[in-house]
Order: C-alpha cells, then structure tokens, then sequence
C-alpha cells in the first residue's frame, strides 16, 4: 500500500463559500463521459492538490469527501483508496493539523431555526467536525473550546443515531486520546447500516450541520 502523504505546511484557509465556488467550477468542466467514479476522482483529486499546495480549506473539504464515501462503501477504506487515489486518504494527522488551524470565531454555528446565510468569509463545518476542532482546541487547553465540546458530548448520543458521520469523530476521538500519537494511517470506520455504493451522488455543498 502506498504511503499517505505527509501534512503540508498550512498556507492559508479559504472560506467554505470559495471553496464551494472553486469545486463547482471543477465539477463543471468535467467529461460528460466519464463515470461517476471518474468524476469523484477528479474532482478529489483537483481538491487533494490544493490541498497539497497548503490551503486547508480544500483539506476540509476532502476530509468530509473521504468520510463520505466511506459511508457509501460500509467502510471499505480499500474502496474508498480506490476511488480518491493512492496515498491520498485523509487520515488522522491531516485532520488533526487541519482542526488545530480552523478559527472558531469563523466557524458558522447556525442557531435553531435561524435561516441566515453564512458570512462570505466563514467556514462552515459538519457537527462531526466541529467536535474534532473542540476536541483538539480543548486538548490544548483553551477553556472556551473545551467548555463548547463537554456541551457538545452531552448533546452526542442523541445525534448519534440521525448522523451516520458522528462515528468518524469517534474514531478521531479515539485516535486523539491514545496515550502516544498514533502515526498517520487509515483509520477504518465500519458502518454496517450505510447505503449501497451503487450509486455514488456527487454533491456540490458539504451540508452545513
């Protein structure tokens, strides 16, 4: 098996809003020939090499990518390799790095039944992401984060159920809290109830949770 990438140097962290704009264009030039497959890999493959490049905004995006294809295939880390390319799994260290660098005063946190729409320069995460950022932020010892992520571990049993990507933050969780820092790997989620991976939707914007 190829090795993963190592973490690049942090560049910058572009707001969901340009990434989002970024990927559709990608997504718009692609061959209508090719099949979904081909697209995903593309399309990931354009993000992993901003990524690469130092931009941790495309790095969030492929974080959520790869989870979300780990779903589609029940956990099949060899199929989701497949797809996104050889050594480009996001795994633990990437995540870390990217969740250590993500600033909370941009992060857009929806409150209930509030249907604004995110500032032009927010970044905007799913649930099980922002508990990665607080675990990480409380880790290191900043009081407000780690006051936010024990109210958000409060609330996670009850959205464990309705959201198939909280058990990636368990696994990151996990993975946070071993006593010695585990090297960067592929880090296996099995999901037994998820969809089939006959059909795998390619999605312009990362849901906003």
């Amino acid at each position: 098996m190829t090795e993963p990438a190592p973490v690049p140097t942090f560049r910058e962290l572009s707001p969901t809003m340009r990434v989002d704009v970024l990927i559709a264009d990608w997504r718009a030039a692609l061959l209508p020939e090719l099949s979904a497959e081909e697209q995903e890999a593309n399309l990931y493959g354009q993000a992993w090499e901003a990524y690469l490049e130092g931009d941790y905004g495309f790095g969030l995006w492929c974080w959520r990518e790869v989870d979300r294809l780990t779903n589609s295939f029940q956990g099949k880390v060899g199929e989701v390799t497949r797809v996104v390319g050889q050594g480009r799994y996001l795994g633990f260290s990437h995540r870390k790095a990217i969740a250590a660098k993500i600033p909370i005063d941009k992060v857009y946190r929806p409150r209930k039944g509030d249907m604004s729409t995110p500032r032009t320069d927010a970044i905007v995460l799913a649930q099980y992401q922002l508990l990665c950022v607080y675990a990480v932020r409380a880790r290191e010892g900043d009081a407000k984060s780690k006051a936010l992520y024990e109210i958000a571990l409060g609330e996670l049993e009850e959205r464990r159920r309705a959201d198939p990507f909280i058990r990636h933050f368990d696994t990151f969780r996990r993975l946070l809290e071993r006593p010695t820092g585990p090297s960067e790997a592929v880090a296996p989620v099995v999901v037994p109830d998820a969809p089939p991976a006959a059909a795998l939707p390619v999605k312009a914007k990362r849901p906003r949770s």
